[in-house]
């Protein structure tokens, strides 16, 4: 059996489950584009939305919340909505003002789901630690009032979330990049341990993973579209994938990875895709500097 139950994942004692996929809004421009995306998704089944201040197109997103509501007849509590502070707002009073400003774009009285999109480090700031610290007392206060429902943080090393581990309410989400070619394997595994839900951006690792030999060849042998063999591999190693598509057809596929496993062999083999590092951003939380 694989790490993962169909129903989803459960959210520590919240006693919320998050479903088995997520939907992205990176890079879907503000405007009817994005409201129509976000929707359809929605009435395609997705129950999770994935967005950011810094996507810039968050009005866009509430909208196609709200749209997708009277469409497939939901209510608010159906649909679990993520937003994330910028580093450029890290820090107590900035993450309150930069929170309640996602809150009033996106037009909802509150979040499912608040993260730190990315840490503070060392290349940017010498009290790199205190201001996460910082961070994450206006992240507890902000769950404590209700205004959001879990917190948690995005590209989090493991010595980034030693800090918070021991906090009143610990991170319950850490987001990563994890695809073929980065599975980053003892990161997820170390956040389990403590407890917290893994969720994958760049499941397709931006679309580079899915013209290889190796996993469109696994494609063939599952008879199952190479995006959906990236997507039962995150699934498999307990975590949540967020992809990303504007094609109705393509976002219902990705929502179909629990008729099939990956063989024992078949996973180890694509873990062994990370010493080609396939697909990887760059993108290393210890190194970036975030502006903007």
């Amino acid at each position: 059996m694989s790490t993962i139950e169909q129903a989803g994942f459960s959210l520590g004692s919240t006693g919320i489950v998050l479903p088995q996929v997520g939907f992205g809004t990176w890079a879907i421009p503000e405007g009817k584009e994005c409201v129509r995306a976000v929707a359809q998704a929605i009435v395609c089944g997705y129950r999770l939305i994935d967005g950011a201040a810094f996507y810039k197109n968050e009005h866009s997103v509430g909208q196609g919340v709200r749209l997708a509501m009277q469409k497939a007849n939901l209510n608010r509590k159906d649909i679990f909505v993520t937003s994330k502070v910028w580093p450029t707002n890290l820090g107590y009073q900035k993450t309150m003002d930069a929170f309640f400003k996602t809150l009033n774009d996106t037009g909802l009285d509150y979040l499912d789901l608040y993260l730190i999109h990315w840490p503070a480090n060392a290349a940017s700031f010498e009290n790199w630690e205190e201001l996460n610290v910082d961070t994450w007392r206006a992240m507890q206060e902000l769950y404590g009032e209700g205004y959001v429902q879990a917190i948690g943080v995005s590209n989090f090393k493991e010595h980034h979330l030693r800090a918070l581990l021991n906090a009143d309410v610990p991170p319950m989400v850490n987001q990563l990049e994890i695809h073929p070619g980065h599975s980053q394997k003892a990161l997820v595994d170390f956040c389990h341990d403590h407890g917290m839900v893994v969720e994958g951006w760049s499941p397709f690792g931006r679309g580079a993973v899915l013209d290889n030999e190796l996993i469109t060849a696994l494609a063939q042998k599952y008879e199952r579209s190479p995006a959906q063999i990236c997507l039962r591999f995150a699934a498999q190693l307990g975590v949540l994938p967020i992809p990303k598509s504007s094609n109705t057809e393509r976002m219902r596929a990705n929502l179909k990875i629990n008729d099939f496993e990956l063989s024992t062999e078949d996973m180890e083999t694509l873990l062994a895709l990370d010493e080609q590092q396939l697909g990887y951003s760059g993108e290393d939380s210890d190194l970036i500097v975030h502006h903007d």
